[in-house]
């Protein structure tokens, strides 16, 4: 057998110990040494944060037909006024704690009391319910319904059967385990009489919930009699069916607290070195990825002990409801919670009933019935969104995300740290690092954001660009099937914003006159993929463009209508490249990028140009002589993995080529999303997410793409604002008429005026710079007509005809590679 050091040295680097092991450390007393390792396997699992859920407590039933000799939450019927909470008085309770900000509704109830007691059959019976699982499932329902709380059932011993019921009503499941000590059911000891705290049948109820593929959480109960290898067994028995099944979201440490009229009134109560040596095994024992808790209620005035020896989660608070199963020991405030954690060195952070891991993979955990619910409520890493901002909604940004951007970080994770430094002297950052960038919260966001603002600022200075333009969106008839956009106009779609349209060239002219009148250096033009276009037709726009109005800039086609042009006039990418920029084109969107992996193409927009072929009109487009910009378009089924790869992707071509201009993240705007009002999407990034998007974008991209833009039709005059405070140093366009945004849901607006766009620029006190496509200064006859500019005249959308296919051949999808000329 190793040594205990070389045992902890092991564990310590993250190797897994062995039963025998562990076993070993029964008779092992250094707490301070466990807890040493403990947190460093949680800080490299959790970084700077301790969660917890925001909950209400129902106690469906006092009913119980087991008799746990320390527990006063069971009650006898005479002692009742009723049976079972009724469902009104659930709802109650469950509208209040929801107009409060709880996203839990936890169930407790005690074991099959109908298998007891008469008067639990008869209550049930004349509720129309044969059990009261059944009644759970229904309640549960409701509750979800009514409210939008999500349901945690903690209803003991079940079966595959009951489980297959319950997991359609509720996102995660419990049991605790207690112990796994036989001895403890014995005459005398605290589990005798109780049938269901035989442990092989809760471990079976364990073992059916991971085939089941329940989130589920159980855990421990210390100072009932056993003893300290019997707690080791105990976790190990928990481990080994965690290995098989994966299911088991937390470890609880629930340390016991004696109750007056039980028969354990007078037990001594495990003292605080029991629970923290615990502690410190549990995540010994588990290591790095688990989520150990402790209930802050049960060790008032010790939580940055307990901190400190492992955990990462306090389990359920309520800002309503008592806890009914230890209703001596009140919930702490949350402002006393978030001072002790923050004592601990550690930054509280509300999460949902479901952990992240499971809520990022909802099609292999829940069931699909709660899909949308927990897709509205989780932002990327799955966890729940904590205000009402989305991209697109003239809401303010909350004021919580605002001065962490500000605030001076007291403290910032240490392997953090390291990664910033390596972005800030330009080292190229791996996928792993970005990820662990956008993870930042509480204090490790305030350190991300800082440094990519000191980064814009040694690069680009105290000057925010902009420019004067107009969007011209030619068609919005598409034959491809992208479910983020509400824009394009094929069949079945006339149900979504506006009617089908196809400009004519006369239209496209005035416009770009116009736009000229107005100040405009640029003309941004893209549409949906017309089944009768070709590669002629493009050119045709820019020849309209260019009678109209010479100087004018045009900053036009995304790599999707390239690819498109292309092919169907059979010429390969650098020919009609060359063909279109003899025509006037100037620049190229990076649009159509969404996300570039194609994990999550084939989700959003399976038929589309893939990210390899994304990647090679990009290529082939800078090859010729042409600079672009380059996109993400992000929050809806992503998740930060993808991301970091996009961001990876852009970096890599802009070292082989150099040809982007700038980075522009467009956070996705869900109103009118067809994937989001299928429910199969999120409601765009958080705020928070947002502005992380700006700032990791920076310090990754560096030094290779060096100007980083916000979207003010997404993100609002006052989110953009924010994003100048984090690596942001250009605001993109004017647009005059934005529409594609606007058909998705967006309210912030078509145009913002160049004095709008001073006036944003300078209260963030920075310096206004009016520029050129080209990031070139414009002239002061274009400042000068923009600040003179007349109010737009409404615009003409020619409408589209009926029409018959006339263009041969098949249309082109080339997402779709082995679907090729299927139309």
């Amino acid at each position: 057998m190793p040594s205990y050091q070389d045992i902890l040295d092991r564990a310590k680097r993250g190797e897994p110990i062995s039963d025998e092991e562990a076993l070993s450390f029964a008779e092992y007393q250094d707490t301070k040494a466990l807890a040493n390792v403990a947190t460093t396997l949680r800080d490299r699992g959790f970084h700077n944060v301790v969660t917890y859920s925001r909950k209400v407590f129902i106690p469906l039933t006092h009913l119980c037909r087991d008799v746990c000799h320390y527990c006063t939450f069971a009650q006898v019927p005479r002692k009742l006024k009723a049976p079972y909470m009724t469902v009104d008085e659930v709802l109650d309770v469950a509208r209040q704690g929801a107009e409060m900000g709880c996203k839990e509704a936890l169930f407790t109830l005690g074991e099959k009391p109908e298998l007891r007691y008469k008067a639990a059959r008869e209550a049930l019976r004349e509720m129309g319910f044969e059990s009261t699982l059944d009644y759970l499932c229904h309640v549960a329902e409701v509750v979800h319904q009514e409210t939008g709380l999500l349901p945690h059932l903690n209803p003991g011993t079940m079966t595959p059967a009951e489980m297959d019921r319950m997991r359609k009503c509720s996102p995660s499941m419990g049991i605790m385990l207690e112990s796994a000590s036989e001895r403890l059911c014995g005459k005398g000891m605290p589990h005798y009489g109780s049938p269901d705290k035989v442990p092989a049948v809760r471990l079976q109820t364990l073992a059916d919930a991971g085939r089941a593929k329940i989130p589920f959480t159980t855990g421990i109960l210390i100072g009932i009699g056993e003893t300290r290898r019997e707690r080791i067994e105990s976790l190990l028995a928990i481990r080994s069916i965690q290995q098989e099944y994966g299911h088991i979201q937390e470890i609880i440490i629930q340390n016991f607290r004696a109750k007056p009229e039980t028969k354990m009134a007078h037990a001594p109560e495990p003292d605080l070195d029991e629970l923290l040596w615990t502690v410190a095994m549990a995540r010994i024992v588990f290591g790095a990825e688990m989520s150990v808790q402790a209930p802050p209620n049960l060790s008032p005035g010790v939580l940055p002990q307990i901190v400190d020896a492992g955990i990462n989660d306090w389990g359920g608070v309520s800002p309503l409801t008592p806890d009914f199963v230890n209703p001596e020991a009140p919930w702490p405030h949350l402002d006393d919670l978030i001072r002790e954690t923050d004592a601990a060195g550690k930054d509280l952070h509300e999460r949902l009933t479901i952990y992240p891991k499971y809520a990022q993979d909802l099609d292999r955990w829940v069931d699909p019935g709660l899909h949308k619910a927990l897709l509205d409520l989780c932002d990327a890493d799955g966890f729940p969104r904590i205000d009402d901002w989305a991209p697109g909604d003239p809401i303010d940004p909350p004021r919580e995300v605002l001065d962490a951007i500000k605030r001076r970080p007291s403290r910032t994770s240490s392997n953090l740290q390291v990664i910033l430094d390596k972005a800030l002297t330009s080292e190229s950052l791996s996928e792993a690092e970005i990820v662990r960038l956008f993870q930042a919260r509480g204090h490790d966001f305030s350190a991300v954001v800082q440094a990519a603002d000191r980064l814009r600022k040694s690069v680009n200075g105290d000057t925010v660009s902009f420019v004067v333009n107009r969007n011209i969106n030619y068609t919005n008839i598409c034959y491809f099937k992208c479910q983020f956009c509400a824009f394009s106009k094929g069949k079945l779609s006339e149900n979504l914003r506006g009617r089908p349209y196809d400009l004519s060239h006369d239209e496209i002219q005035r416009r770009t006159e116009e736009a000229w009148a107005r100040g405009g250096t640029e003309v941004c033009m893209q549409g949906g993929i017309h089944p009768e276009y070709t590669g002629e037709t493009y050119i045709a726009i820019l020849e309209a463009v260019k009678a109209a109005v010479p100087e004018m800039h045009i900053h036009a086609f995304s790599p999707l209508e390239v690819w498109q042009g292309a092919a169907t006039l059979d010429v390969d990418l650098k020919t009609y490249l060359k063909r279109v920029k003899a025509a006037g084109l100037g620049t190229l969107p990076g649009t159509a990028a969404e996300i570039l992996d194609d994990e999550i193409r084939q989700v959003i927009c399976a038929d589309k140009i893939n990210t390899a072929q994304w990647l090679e009109v990009m290529e082939a487009a800078h090859g010729v002589g042409f600079r672009t910009t380059a996109t993400i378009m992000y929050g809806h089924v992503e998740r930060p993995v993808h991301w970091a790869r996009h961001l990876i992707r852009v970096r890599d071509l802009q070292k082989r080529t150099g040809g982007f201009t700038e980075f522009v993240p467009l956070p996705f705007v869900h109103m009118e999303a067809p994937m989001y009002l299928k429910g199969q999407a999120r409601k765009g990034p958080t705020f928070r997410e947002a502005i992380l998007m700006h700032s990791v974008a920076r310090l990754a991209l560096n030094p290779h793409l060096t100007n980083i833009q916000s979207s003010w039709v997404k993100m609002g005059h006052k989110g953009v604002v924010a994003s100048l405070n984090a690596g942001c140093n250009d605001l993109g366009g004017t647009l005059m008429n934005e529409s594609i945004s606007r058909a998705a849901g967006t309210l912030h607006g078509q145009e913002t005026s160049p004095q709008e766009m001073a006036k944003m620029i300078e209260s963030a006190n920075r310096t206004p710079r009016q520029r050129n496509t080209l990031y070139g200064d414009a002239t002061q006859e274009r400042i000068d007509a923009g600040r003179a500019a007349s109010e737009l005249t409404d615009i003409i959308n020619t409408p589209a005809h009926k029409y018959e296919r006339k263009r041969k051949g098949p249309l082109m999808r080339p997402g779709l590679i082995e679907t090729a000329g299927i139309s």
